[in-house]
């Protein structure tokens, strides 16, 4: 499972943070290893110069081998929420989609 992570350019993208959003995702989409090709990562910051809160926003695509991209999306006060709250919402909808795919 390749792992990509983009960040806009008002977030830092150093490869510490990029590493720990790796980690977390491994983690928690493991058991999926062999069904999902790669999951890209998005993560931004919808109004810097203003702040506010929910303003980070994280948006996960997964791939799975033979199906249509998945898109999640989850927006928090801050990037660790944020992450967090993609990857709940991929594994739900990953667990569903193969779940459907069982039951055939």
């Amino acid at each position: 499972m390749q792992i990509q992570i983009n960040t806009d350019r008002n977030i830092e993208g150093h490869e510490e943070f990029s590493q720990q959003v790796k980690t977390k995702i491994e983690g928690v989409l493991n058991r999926f290893s062999a069904h999902v090709t790669r999951v890209e990562v998005h993560i931004s910051d919808e109004n810097s110069d203003k702040g506010g809160i929910n303003d980070k926003r994280c948006l996960m695509e997964a791939r799975l081998e033979g199906r249509q991209p998945i898109a999640v999306t989850h927006q928090a006060e801050n990037l660790d929420a944020a992450v967090q709250g993609a990857v709940d919402k991929l594994k739900k909808v990953i667990e569903s989609t193969l779940g459907k795919l069982d039951n055939r």
